[in-house]
């Protein structure tokens, strides 16, 4: 999903392109952030449970190689993100006031 810049977030009135325009009503960054998260979750929760479910010999092999795949790939995902959060967060530290 490709997303333009301005229909994250509104523009400023009087600044920018945006200027004149009334302000367009779009989801914040806080929204798109809480929708990853609970995506990923719920990515790692289906393939805990279609492994179980393979352990218990009940479920498709296949259907259990792909939600660990995608639970891996979540995972790899989300470590390096934080991995690079942490990263700005010590960029910003390190900044002289």
């Amino acid at each position: 999903m490709v997303t333009r810049i301005g229909d994250i977030t509104p523009p400023i009135p009087g600044i920018g392109a945006g200027a004149g325009n009334a302000p367009v009503s779009g989801k914040d960054f806080a929204s798109y952030v809480e929708d990853a998260a609970k995506s990923s979750v719920n990515t790692m929760y289906q393939g805990e449970t279609l492994s179980k479910a393979g352990i218990a010999g009940t479920a498709d092999l296949t259907e259990v190689v792909a939600a660990v795949n995608d639970a891996e790939l979540t995972l790899q995902t989300v470590a390096a993100l934080r991995d690079k959060l942490v990263s700005a967060y010590q960029e910003i530290i390190r900044m002289p006031i």
